[in-house]
């Protein structure tokens, strides 16, 4: 019946954002459409207690729009967390543009998508993510100075792919040094699942190291050119996550430890690039934690990029970026003992320091 159609219709679109799962007390979601160039943008802004809202900004053909509101909520409340967590005095924010961005990223559609951002007058600061380049952010720089990761010949620290990368890299030494009783990770077996930027930076510090790396990626062309370039192995299987292996260090999109997958994985430590890998953050820690796996938790151990970006912002140079990133190691090693003290899950015990930091900062405000 036609009632049955509208009250379908209308439960649908109840609470299309507060009531997301996703949604923790966002300050702000902003939604740009421009039918000029065929933007669709969604910025979100988690919270900014500590600073502007800093985060890079992700162009992915999602299935819908849906799918990209999730996404952009849990992707700014991580954000949110990776600042506080490393001592940044930053917020958490993060943009997404729904589309193709090998075939409708166009210069006019980055220039209007940075005049929305130019509109929010600080509150978001932006950068690359997936599907952007340095060169993006330069088109956005040209309409709004509410950006970072800009080409260094503009002055910007340049692409942050590698900085991320080596955040991670020593974040996995940490995890292994806590899990093995060395940092050492020659003949480790490695299985690294996503190879664009930051997946390919993360591979050449393993193989320099000696380890056994495997690498996975939907891109089949670019997994043969990263195996012929560093003489790694492509898996060929159907199962990464049961595979025996040493590390998993999961660097393509989020959520790959989950329902399906959690009982199957093989790996002692993981360790990798990717935002918000565990689809439940409590549930799934838990059962982490119980299998003795050690999980490097990802907002900490992916924030080089952000501590890269930064320095855009506070005007430090090379040197302060590789020791802010370099001292992941030991906040790493500080949480898998704060953890393991409190017989707490790591990804617990580290949102519980960002959010102490959060909180005394909000009541120094106060007063």
């Amino acid at each position: 019946m036609l009632s049955d159609v509208i009250s379908t219709m209308n439960n649908t679109k109840q609470d299309p954002v507060f009531g997301q799962l996703s949604f923790d007390n966002h300050e702000q979601i902003v939604f740009c459409n421009d039918k000029d160039t065929g933007l669709k943008a969604i910025i979100g802004i988690h919270n900014t207690v500590l600073g502007p809202a800093l985060g890079g900004t992700r162009m992915w053909n999602y299935s819908n729009e849906w799918e990209a509101l999730n996404d952009v909520l849990r992707l700014s409340r991580g954000m949110t967390f990776k600042s506080a967590i490393t001592g940044l005095n930053l917020g958490g924010g993060k943009a997404v543009i729904i589309g193709d961005a090998k075939t409708q990223k166009t210069p006019e559609l980055m220039k209007r998508f940075g005049e929305f951002v130019h509109s929010l007058s600080g509150r978001y600061i932006t950068a690359e993510d997936v599907g952007m380049e340095t060169e993006d952010m330069d088109l956005v720089r040209e309409v709004t100075p509410y950006v970072t990761g800009i080409s260094e010949s503009k002055g910007g620290a340049g692409n942050p792919s590698p900085i991320t990368a080596y955040g991670v890299f020593m974040g996995m030494k940490a995890a292994a040094q806590y899990k093995f009783g060395s940092d050492i990770l020659e003949d480790k077996v490695v299985y690294v699942e996503g190879i664009g930027n930051v997946g390919e930076a993360l591979v050449e510090h393993l193989v320099n190291e000696g380890a056994n790396v495997t690498i996975s990626d939907i891109n089949r062309e670019r997994l043969e050119m990263i195996r012929d370039k560093y003489d790694v192995k492509i898996y060929d299987g159907h199962d990464l996550y049961s595979e025996e292996m040493d590390i998993y260090a999961p660097c393509a999109l989020g959520a790959t430890i989950n329902d399906n997958t959690i009982d199957k994985i093989k790996a002692q430590v993981i360790a990798g690039a990717a935002n918000n890998q565990l689809a439940d953050e409590d549930k799934h820690g838990l059962i982490l934690q119980e299998r003795n796996i050690v999980y490097a938790p990802d907002f900490l151990i992916n924030a080089g990029g952000i501590i890269n970006v930064y320095a855009e912002l506070e005007d430090y140079g090379r040197q302060e970026i590789m020791r802010k990133t370099e001292n992941i190691y030991n906040t790493t090693l500080e949480i898998l003992d704060r953890a393991k003290a409190n017989q707490i899950t790591t990804n617990d015990a580290a949102m519980r320091i960002a959010t102490e930091r959060i909180e005394n900062r909000k009541k120094e405000n106060l007063q």
